[in-house]
């Protein structure tokens, strides 16, 4: 700011004399000097005041700078912490569930270990109880070999002796009818014949089921047998509807030879777990049939 000095001017409108000018002259510096130190001391304090105000706007601002900054360390120190924790927290959770996982994996692994090992042990003692079975078996079946050839050899035997002396007519060793489910029926004859010389005699087979008036054909296959010693007739026949048999007549026929033999029709008693269709049902029993005493 630029500050002008007006000085004062002194008219003379009278024509005085020296020492009376001089002194108005110095009387109007003075007054000068006076009004200049006023306004001096009035612009200093100004600048002075205007220099406070200055200082404290700065002070002000630097005030709000610093109060911005650490607001915005503390908020941003509180995100980052936020951050951080929630990230942290996540990762432990992550980790506690991989670790879960990991020890429920680890313990069915185990389990799966020991169920195998288990398995294992189980393995080897059925291979060792089958083994075991097998060469039982195996002796078993050696025997059974050896008896049948024993028996083989009794019954050639047998044979020879019989044939030598004319050999042995037809006759019926056993018979038997079984029940079986849609109607059904098995039947069964043990029949023995041997020729002269132990040869084969041809027989012709007939089954006939008979009621009071009526009789019924029951078809063998084959109708026609070769037998030398014993032959086991087996088969199946489903009963015509209505018919009620009363009795079974049995017939061999071999050259001028015949056989004949009539049987009660019996159904015996009843028979337990029969199966519901006849394609349940096992093949035909080809074991001997025991003679009733």
């Amino acid at each position: 700011m630029r500050i002008k000095t007006a000085f004062c001017l002194c008219l003379q409108p009278v024509r005085l004399s020296c020492n009376t000018t001089l002194l108005r002259c110095n009387q109007c510096g003075t007054d000068h000097n006076d009004a200049m130190s006023v306004k001096l001391r009035k612009l200093q304090r100004f600048n002075d005041a205007q220099r406070g105000a200055s200082t404290l706007v700065l002070a002000l601002f630097v005030v709000v700078v610093v109060v911005t900054s650490i607001v915005g360390i503390l908020l941003g120190h509180k995100i980052g912490y936020q951050r951080g924790y929630y990230s942290t927290q996540s990762e432990t959770e992550r980790a506690t569930l991989n670790s879960q996982q990991a020890t429920k994996e680890l313990e069915a692994l185990r389990l799966s270990s020991k169920i195998s090992a288990n398995e294992a042990v189980t393995a080897k003692q059925e291979l060792a109880i089958s083994l075991a079975n097998l060469d039982e078996l195996r002796q078993n079946q050696q025997q059974l070999s050896i008896k049948n050839q024993q028996i083989t050899q009794l019954n050639n035997l047998y044979a020879d002796v019989l044939g030598k002396k004319g050999g042995m007519s037809l006759r019926i060793l056993g018979a038997k009818i079984k029940p079986l489910p849609e109607n059904a029926f098995e039947y069964g004859f043990d029949v023995a014949t041997l020729g002269t010389n132990a040869t084969a005699k041809s027989v012709d087979v007939m089954l006939v089921l008979l009621d009071e008036d009526n009789f019924v054909e029951v078809p063998i296959e084959p109708s026609r047998y070769s037998i030398k010693g014993i032959e086991r007739i087996r088969g199946r026949f489903v009963m015509p509807s209505g018919f009620k048999p009363k009795q079974i007549k049995f017939t061999l026929k071999s050259g001028g030879q015949e056989v004949e033999q009539l049987y009660d029709w019996q159904l015996g008693d009843m028979v337990d777990n029969m199966p519901l269709s006849l394609m349940d049902v096992p093949e035909v029993d080809e074991s001997p049939i025991e003679p009733e005493a």
